[in-house]
């Protein structure tokens, strides 16, 4: 378990978040978020963060796959790993059916990437982008895009070539952006936790 990190807040949960932090972060990062938009929504769900693989080059935190300069030939890897990662984990009482993926950066890439491989819940992807060469599997789970308009380390242009690459906007595939940089606007836009929330609650009722 040393690859987890599980915080579950739920006696009798019916869903699982699956939370994969960016590049630089760790499994604890995205905890709060979690929390958040479990908090007060209704929904009873099961909390799950992932480590990253790799450590970080600076000697703290982890990643997914070099970044800065891009490793691009080492993604197929690294989502291969991760796929067996949740292909692997305990679907007896919460099956990937009922599983949705939430990444943040490149975590948001790898959730995108992976996610419309497998038969989920549902989907969403914070300041993410898409891998090169990436294409979208007809049959997918739904999607959830979330990017802020001013971010200058994911432009928010890769939320516009998700958006194309996911057929456009649709009951399937719907956007959301804010007035803010690279960031989930947890604390001083609250209003992107709610508009989480309305998405969620659906498609954990749904699944």
């Amino acid at each position: 378990m040393g690859d987890l990190l599980i915080h579950c807040g739920e006696e009798h949960p019916q869903t699982r978040l699956v939370l994969l932090h960016g590049w630089g972060a760790d499994a604890n990062d995205l905890i709060p978020l979690g929390d958040s938009l479990v908090a007060g929504s209704g929904l009873a769900m099961e909390r799950m963060a992932l480590h990253a693989p790799e450590p970080h080059p600076a000697g703290f935190g982890r990643q997914w796959y070099g970044l800065f300069p891009p490793q691009w030939a080492d993604v197929p890897k690294a989502v291969s790993q991760l796929r067996e990662r949740l292909e692997g984990g305990d679907q007896r009482q919460i099956p990937l059916s009922r599983t949705v993926l939430l990444g943040f950066s490149q975590g948001g890439a790898m959730a995108i990437d992976v996610g419309c491989q497998l038969p989920l819940a549902g989907i969403i992807a914070c300041s993410a982008y898409p891998h090169p060469g990436w294409q979208p599997r007809t049959e997918r789970p739904p999607v959830l895009l979330i990017h802020g308009r001013n971010d200058d380390i994911v432009p928010f242009e890769a939320q516009k070539r998700l958006s194309e690459q996911l057929g456009g906007e649709s009951k399937t595939c719907q956007l959301i952006t804010f007035s803010g940089g690279h960031t989930i606007p947890e604390s001083t836009q609250p209003q992107m936790i709610q508009a989480m929330q309305s998405w969620l609650k659906p498609i954990s009722q749904d699944s």
